[in-house]
């Protein structure tokens, strides 16, 4: 995949409210080759190796371009979550591409074996490696996090930034892909015998929705599955398993949308208003059972009307979207419908 290429995918899954947006390192991409020549470039370049964890992987909302890691104190923990990680490898074999630095080569190559061992032998990636005690153990479409990892390592076999991967480190990165393609299929959640869409986080093990935050239940995600058919839309040949879970998914965003209200994150104002002219809206959890929308504070109960929650959670998380508008705009183009 082309920078070019990769730059508009990511444009397109951010748009489709999904994914968080692009980190400092991603960002970057955006620079010509010179700037990877001059001092500004070689000093930021710097400040992404300072980083680097032992493993190989990159703290999470911390921008790793601007200063070096000053040394005091312990090094914050890597990890796949929030755009970390992929987006400084991604930086990193540009770099090497463009300067021939070795030193952007072996942490590259660092990164790249961090990330594939990471990956459970179902296909799932977790949020951080080594593992963790808490959820953070149990696969992770929250966020776009597995996408992510399942983007990079496509591109790492195949694009012109990666060719200073050996033939086994290419081939095992489009294997990696094949197995998590494989684990998204396995963990689509089906309900009296239907396929439906995903939850935010999957069993490490069973692939069974699970609990992350407290306010987090296991459920259906608009959110979340919005971004994983938007990427089983995106590839080339996809199987008959694919095409069969694309349109079980499409079916559902089609009959959980929610028209006639516009939505408003605020912790004074009513959340939900009426509207017959707002674009359709999906909410972020659905109860698996029911189909019911769900909300919750952090003490964890369920509520079925947003109203019912307190303005702390109201205001402080992302409860509706128009995450399904854009999976069906995608879909109605999709030669394999």
């Amino acid at each position: 995949m082309t920078l070019r290429i990769f730059i508009a995918t990511a444009l397109l899954f951010i748009v489709s409210g999904w994914l968080p947006a692009a980190s400092p390192a991603e960002n970057l991409l955006r620079k010509p080759d010179e700037w990877f020549r001059s001092d500004a470039g070689q000093e930021t370049l710097e400040n992404v190796l300072s980083w680097q964890t032992d493993h190989g992987d990159w703290p999470k909302n911390k921008d790793t371009t601007s200063e070096l890691f000053s040394g005091n104190g312990n090094k914050p923990a890597g990890t796949f979550d929030n755009s970390a990680t992929t987006g400084e490898l991604r930086l990193l074999a540009r770099a090497y591409r463009v300067t021939e630095n070795q030193r952007y080569k072996q942490a590259c190559l660092r990164g790249f074996d961090h990330i594939l061992a990471a990956q459970y032998p179902n296909g799932g990636w977790p949020q951080y490696y080594p593992l963790s005690n808490g959820y953070h153990r149990h696969i992770t479409f929250n966020d776009g996090t597995m996408i992510r990892v399942m983007e990079f390592l496509r591109d790492a076999g195949s694009s012109e930034d990666f060719t200073f991967l050996d033939k086994d480190r290419r081939s095992a990165a489009l294997k990696a892909v094949d197995r998590g393609i494989d684990c998204i299929i396995q963990c689509q959640v089906i309900v009296n015998g239907v396929p439906t869409v995903w939850c935010a986080q999957h069993h490490a093990e069973s692939l069974v929705p699970v609990l992350a935050r407290s306010y987090e239940h296991p459920s259906l995600s608009g959110a979340e599955s919005a971004g994983i058919l938007m990427y089983l839309m995106s590839l080339e040949s996809p199987s008959p398993e694919v095409v069969s879970s694309v349109k079980a998914g499409v079916a559902w965003f089609e009959s959980a949308k929610i028209e006639g209200y516009r939505y408003k994150k605020s912790k004074t104002e009513p959340a939900l208003t009426e509207d017959l002219s707002a674009s359709p809206l999906w909410a972020r959890f659905y109860d698996i059972d029911s189909n019911r929308p769900i909300f919750s504070d952090r003490d964890g109960v369920i509520m079925y009307e947003i109203s019912e929650i307190g303005s702390e959670r109201r205001g402080g998380y992302t409860w509706y979207g128009g995450w399904g508008a854009n999976v069906l705009h995608a879909y109605a183009k999709w030669p394999h419908r």
